[in-house]
């Protein structure tokens, strides 16, 4: 369908793709600035806080594995309102919790359920679109999907100071029942019956490890994993910078969140505007130089001026431009290594992005929380990572693979 459908694709797509795409930031970053009162309702502390954030990632990885081919077996449409209806329960499970140990199961089973939208997204994408155009397509998701980080935090922050903690997550349920409504009148079907692949167990045992025994793939998806992973630690961080670092309260969020996402946006833009002039090497190599120019910054702030929003925000505006520039480019070069089953591809792709942004939150940044010199390093530190499994990858060759 790629390339020769595109006259045929509704014009929303784009935006059915980015808003379904918007609830797995909207599912971890609605709640943080709730992090303080479910701590004092349930008795736990900050590192089983960090629990339903790590466990949620970790649950939305694994299941990245099984949307895909789901997806790809019975179709884009199906799965996600499947995917969609269990949503709605976990998330009405979280707002009725009534010890922390119910409140961490059900955040597994939201993550397990919140994981079909990106994958699915992303693959429908690709299904309609090819190349440059594909690329451009994907920009325009991330600038819309760049929305949902600056919302989502101010939405619960607000929702925290009106009703409490619970409210975020019946927030939750909602924003659920409308994209199942969205999906039953707005959402087409990308993938054509005669493009389906068999789910059985075997086949996509195969399918999978075929993208394991690809080293080019492999190293994209682990860079742009690790690049939004220099991104994810001040995320997943935000209650120690906005409440410790910076002195601010529930209601603060933005002064993190509105500057992230507005790099975000504009990284997205130009991704955009350059995909039909540039090749998409020559974009992602600029926009590592735009992170490492930001993660430089970054360093020299954190070292030699005090804690400050525009201080420590900056930098952090000018990395997430950087990496939205990268993420399209690198996004549609991993998915053409496999062009016929572009739903394990987005699997796979989501699942190793998941697993480091769980190693991110739950592991990296706990260790680094107590400075802010530490988070700066720390997403340095990703970055040089991002960028060697990056340069790896222009060394093997593209030839796609059936």
């Amino acid at each position: 369908m790629s390339g020769s459908a595109d006259a045929a694709v509704p014009r929303g797509l784009v935006l059915v793709v980015a808003l379904l795409s918007m609830l797995g930031p909207f599912t971890i970053d609605t709640y943080l600035p709730s992090f303080p009162s479910i701590q004092a309702e349930f008795g736990v502390g900050p590192a089983s806080m960090a629990q339903t954030l790590s466990f949620y990632l970790l649950a939305f990885a694994a299941t990245t594995l099984l949307w895909g081919p789901v997806s790809d077996a019975f179709g884009r449409r199906r799965a996600v309102a499947a995917s969609l209806l269990a949503y709605v329960a976990t998330s009405l499970g979280c707002a009725l919790a009534s010890d922390f140990s119910m409140l961490l199961v059900f955040r597994v089973l939201q993550g397990m359920a919140a994981s079909a939208g990106v994958v699915i997204g992303r693959a429908m994408i690709r299904d309609v679109h090819a190349g440059p155009k594909a690329q451009r397509a994907l920009s325009s998701v991330m600038l819309l999907f760049a929305l949902a980080p600056a919302l989502a935090p101010i939405v619960g922050g607000l929702l925290q100071d009106a009703l409490g903690w619970r409210a975020v997550f019946f927030f939750l349920v909602a924003y659920g029942v409308a994209a199942l409504a969205l999906v039953r009148f707005a959402m087409p079907e990308t993938l054509p019956h005669h493009a389906r692949q068999s789910i059985h167990p075997m086949r996509v045992l195969g399918a999978y490890a075929r993208t394991l025994r690809r080293p080019r793939f492999l190293a994209l998806v682990l860079s742009i994993a690790l690049a939004f992973g220099g991104i994810f630690l001040y995320v997943s961080g935000s209650p120690a910078l906005v409440f410790d670092h910076l002195g601010y309260g529930a209601e603060d969020f933005a002064v993190l969140f509105v500057p992230f996402v507005g790099g975000l946006m504009v990284g997205s833009f130009i991704s955009g505007r350059l995909a039909h002039r540039w090749a998409a090497p020559s974009i992602v190599r600029s926009a590592f130089a735009v992170m490492l120019l930001a993660t430089l910054l970054n360093i020299a702030q954190a070292t030699l001026l005090p804690p400050a929003p525009w201080t420590v925000i900056g930098p952090l505006a000018l990395y997430a431009c950087g990496a939205a520039l990268a993420m399209p480019g690198i996004t549609v070069m991993s998915l053409d290594c496999f062009p016929q089953q572009r739903g394990v591809a987005s699997g796979m792709q989501g699942f190793v992005q998941m697993v480091v942004m769980a190693a991110v939150g739950g592991a990296l940044m706990p260790l680094v929380h107590e400075r802010i010199a530490w988070f700066a390093l720390g997403q340095f530190a990703l970055l040089c990572l991002a960028l060697l499994c990056w340069t790896v990858a222009m060394r093997l060759p593209p030839r796609p693979v059936a």
